[in-house]
């Protein structure tokens, strides 16, 4: 992590005192910003956000963890939070390519290099396009004891983004280079900030739900609208490519609600059907976001969570 600190807006997080937020660049010079905070003796956890999230929304979870002796860092990826914005409209969601959050996380993962001991042991915790990045990255051979997945971004579900044709119409866009416009029919429900709860597909917790608003509400700059065109047809090459790909040797637990609208179910059930080791816990009236979900929900699936990472 470079000298300069980076802001962390501990107002609104909601996370156990002590963290620190720094500033690092990855090798093609996107400037990212990271948290962490020191824990106690247990395996460092890696937190993989998912799309639009920022370090602050995961205050409570990070809380969960350093309470159960857990150091953890997470990062705004490129194109979102405080990190450098990819696109004039900082509201549009924008990546050229999905492998451009693998520089992320090489960035991401030296940074931890100097702030942790080298032989401390790491873990994954990833959120839906967190679960795409964290998928790669093990295949890759990021270094990790265990993982944990919370509704991981291994398809797309199709009613939500690929009616009409929109596959096609993002891979028309890219050859074309017209691609960096919103995904066509995105609405209000990509604007989590004026978004009604009873129009949401991420969680069935009203009280959390406004606590998200209210994070976005108070600093804007941390707002991220609907996906561009360019993002989904990156998104759906990736989630190709890494389906055509073994699982990695490492222990995972993976989370999926009943009530899952965003990301395909089949293709999460798929994956962890064919993980060796692998344990799939569906969780009944969960919507997508598990951490953010009603007090039992959120419990059952961290109680999986911390279970695994003791083991680690």
């Amino acid at each position: 992590m470079s000298g300069e600190a980076a802001p962390l807006f501990s107002a609104i997080a909601d996370a156990p005192p002590g963290g620190q937020a720094g500033w690092i660049r990855a090798d093609d010079g996107v400037r990212l910003r990271v948290a962490h905070w020191r824990g106690g003796d247990g395996a460092l956890v890696m937190l993989f956000p998912g799309r639009t999230e920022v370090i602050e929304k995961y205050g409570r979870v990070v809380g969960d963890l350093v309470a159960a002796g857990h150091p953890v860092s997470v990062i705004d990826w490129r194109g979102q939070g405080l990190s450098d914005r990819l696109h004039g409209d900082p509201l549009l969601g924008y990546v050229s390519d999905f492998s451009d959050f693998q520089r992320d996380v090489a960035a991401w993962s030296e940074a931890l290099e100097v702030l942790f001991p080298p032989d401390r042991p790491r873990v994954v915790l990833a959120h839906s396009m967190g679960g795409c990045i964290a998928l790669r990255a093990l295949m890759d051979g990021l270094p990790a004891r265990a993982v944990a997945f919370s509704a991981p971004m291994w398809g797309l579900r199709a009613g939500r983004f690929m009616r009409l044709g929109m596959a096609g119409l993002a891979r028309a866009a890219r050859l074309t280079g017209r691609d960096g416009v919103p995904v066509p029919g995105a609405g209000i429900e990509f604007r989590l900030w004026e978004n009604p709860f009873d129009n949401n597909d991420l969680t069935t917790d009203a009280d959390t739900y406004a606590w998200m608003q209210k994070q976005v509400n108070l600093h804007p700059e941390l707002r991220l609208g609907a996906p561009s065109l360019r993002w989904l047809g990156a998104a759906l090459d990736e989630v190709a490519a890494l389906a055509r790909r073994s699982a990695p040797n490492v222990t995972a637990y993976c989370g999926l609600g009943t009530r899952e609208k965003i990301v395909s179910s089949e293709a999460i059930e798929r994956r962890m059907a064919a993980w060796p080791g692998g344990a799939l816990e569906v969780l009944d009236g969960a919507e997508h976001e598990l951490m953010m979900e009603a007090p039992a929900i959120r419990a059952r699936f961290m109680a999986g969570v911390l279970a695994r990472f003791a083991d680690a």
